[in-house]
């Protein structure tokens, strides 16, 4: 559902550009939406990327603060970061909301490629291989092996026409 939101969100803002019709912004009647509208009323803009990076760079301030706590090694175990992680997500998700700007969105994902560049570069990654040739060729086998057996049993159920036999 949040995806179609989005969808329509970004739809409506491309519409309004190529109309050159400007829709109206109405905060949420939620009390923390309505104190990031009026930070961003504050700074003379109306709720927009530009307000989003300013308050994207406050709490990204704060989760450095909080991964520069841990050691460097933690910085690859999930159990010390997932909370700091997490909290930072959605963050990001509930100020994208609260400015009716679509989550994801490229500043999003721009912070994030940063996060996981200055801190997970270095975590060693489970590379998948290809399993021993023996079990492809028994996976790939079976199947095409089932194919003449399933419709020669078809072709001896249906003889009669009927499907009786």
């Amino acid at each position: 559902m949040k995806g179609a939101v989005g969808f329509i969100g970004v739809f409506l803002s491309f519409l309004s550009e190529i109309s050159g019709y400007q829709l109206q912004f109405s905060c949420p009647n939620d009390t923390f939406c309505h104190s990031v509208c009026k930070f961003c009323e504050g700074r003379n803009e109306k709720p927009s990327m530009e307000c989003l990076s300013v308050l994207f760079d406050d709490y990204l301030h704060l989760f450095n603060e909080q991964m520069r706590s841990l050691n460097s090694t933690d910085w690859c175990v999930w159990d010390k970061v997932s909370s700091f992680y997490s909290d930072f997500s959605t963050y990001t998700e509930s100020l994208s909301d609260c400015l009716r700007i679509p989550w994801p969105n490229s500043l999003v994902e721009k912070l994030f490629v940063n996060i996981h560049s200055a801190y997970f570069k270095t975590c060693p990654t489970e590379e998948f291989s290809d399993p021993p040739p023996g079990i492809v060729f028994a996976l790939v086998i079976t199947p095409i092996c089932l194919i003449p057996v399933m419709v020669s049993l078809v072709v001896i159920k249906t003889k009669n026409g009927d499907g009786t036999s």
